[in-house]
């Protein structure tokens, strides 16, 4: 860990910290909410001990990069941007992504918008969503879940934050990255998380307090608001992909599930992934991977295991 260098660098309009380590073909590390680069902390070591340089950067609005006032700056496009500036910056033409969270999701759009610039793709979690011309993300979110699911209690700018300062940055980490319940998150207005900032929550092997202390201290210092914003632009992102719909994702891509992750029980999801649809989108889709006993955190949860993964993946190109 002591070995991987951190540095600022400028991209699309903003200042981004990246961590990377190694020399090699880049795979870039894309985390997602509520997380940093130090997601990818086993991955970028595994990585660079077997010749490849690991760029994992804090996205958009986290930790140590830039954090712009205004949700309408959190799109799809916005973030691609960030990524393609961040490429022609590391002076390669192309690259490996490997994705987690909404990290996965923009690891999709990168690869729909700019094919040209990855080599493979790895994502963890969350599958592709091709566009429903007909509805709106929100509106199926509603109807699916209700008010209370947690990325509709994500949507009023502001709202969450204060249930989230509430409680604290530690206990708001420890909940999210703790939680082993396959069944949909609900945060209800009534009751929130249901804890206070002293009900203690026993932390997995996996891990620790320091891991937790970092994560913590870095959203302390920020606060979530740039990571609730990826949420908040979903139906701008609806909006402004219309010109993808019915398109294909043109990239060899590797799928890797938890059995337990939230996202493999969203209804359909199963059907989607192991049925020919998932096929339909992505027609370079190599090989789907269900992880027994690993919830959503996938990377943290199982690092030998999806280490290995990956590099069984990108060794092929």
């Amino acid at each position: 860990m002591e070995e991987i260098e951190h540095r600022i660098v400028q991209v699309n309009g903003i200042k981004m910290h990246i961590a990377e380590k190694g020399e090699g073909p880049v795979v870039l590390l894309l985390h997602g909410f509520p997380e940093l680069w130090y997601s990818w902390r086993h991955q970028i070591v595994s990585l660079a001990s077997s010749g490849y340089k690991a760029v994992a950067p804090d996205m958009r609005g986290y930790g140590d990069t830039d954090e712009p006032p205004s949700l309408h700056s959190y799109t799809s496009l916005h973030i691609v941007g960030d990524l393609i500036a961040l490429i022609d910056l590391l002076g390669v033409d192309q690259v490996f992504v490997v994705g987690h969270d909404w990290g996965a999701n923009i690891a999709w759009h990168l690869c729909l918008f700019r094919p040209d610039k990855v080599k493979a793709l790895v994502n963890l979690s969350v599958h592709y969503f091709p566009r429903n011309p007909m509805l709106k993300p929100i509106q199926i979110i509603r109807a699916v879940y209700g008010d209370d699911f947690y990325v509709l209690r994500f949507q009023e700018p502001g709202e969450i934050e204060a249930e989230f300062a509430r409680v604290g940055a530690e206990t708001v980490i420890k909940k999210f990255l703790t939680l082993r319940d396959p069944g949909p998150l609900m945060i209800p207005k009534a009751t929130g998380f249901g804890i206070s900032p002293n009900s203690p929550i026993t932390l997995p092997s996996w891990l620790t307090q320091k891991d937790v202390d970092y994560y913590a201290g870095k959203f302390e210092e920020k606060g979530f608001t740039g990571g609730l914003n990826y949420y908040r632009a979903f139906d701008l992102n609806w909006e402004l992909t219309a010109a993808w719909t019915n398109a294909q994702l043109n990239v060899p891509v590797k799928f890797i599930v938890g059995d337990l992750d939230p996202s493999y029980h969203v209804p359909g999801a199963k059907e989607y992934i192991h049925g020919d649809a998932f096929k339909r989108d992505v027609p370079l889709l190599e090989e789907v991977i269900v992880m027994e006993g690993v919830a959503h955190f996938t990377q943290q949860e199982s690092p030998t295991k999806v280490s290995k993964h990956i590099l069984d993946f990108i060794q092929k190109f």
